[in-house]
């Protein structure tokens, strides 16, 4: 009866228990932070600023839908709601893929351009105080390895753009 009970579980030591509890509370308390600010300063969450940077970041200013939950990292009916958040403030608007009547496209308008533009500044700042300002140019260097090593587990398809980068 022995071969039938349960492997012991791999009890977590000090130190790993002392550095999980401290990324927890990173994952936890980074993005309210972030979110803050954008609130805060430029009336955008942190998703929404995610949506708008990605469209500006494309060459046309226009990416499939689920190309935008890719490079946001978000889940399709998360980046559609958002989405619709930001087209009633007239940031963007949707087109259908003439390719695939199926398929949208999300396109920024000339007032969602000015929207990042504006809200950029503050945002890359707080990104600097809260995370990259206490980092050495090894940390940074060891934080971008750790996290393509978690995120290969966590997406091992690489579905999200982060992943892949």
């Amino acid at each position: 009866m022995d071969g039938d009970a349960a492997p012991e579980p791999r009890w977590l030591d000090a130190d790993e228990r002392r550095a999980w509890l401290k990324l927890a509370a990173v994952i936890t308390l980074l993005p309210a932070a972030l979110d803050s600010q954008l609130q805060r300063d430029a009336e955008l969450t942190l998703t929404g600023y995610m949506v708008l940077a990605m469209l500006s970041e494309s060459a046309s200013g226009r990416l499939r839908m689920s190309e935008v939950a890719a490079r946001t990292n978000s889940s399709a009916p998360r980046v559609s709601h958002v989405v619709r958040k930001l087209e009633e403030r007239g940031w963007v608007r949707r087109e259908a893929d003439p390719a695939d009547g199926r398929g949208q496209f999300a396109v920024l308008t000339d007032e969602g351009r000015r929207k990042i533009a504006d809200a950029a500044p503050g945002h890359v700042e707080a990104v600097r105080h809260l995370v990259l300002d206490v980092l050495r140019d090894e940390d940074v260097a060891a934080l971008d390895e750790l996290g393509g090593r978690l995120l290969t587990r966590l997406d091992p398809d690489s579905r999200f753009t982060a992943s892949a980068g």
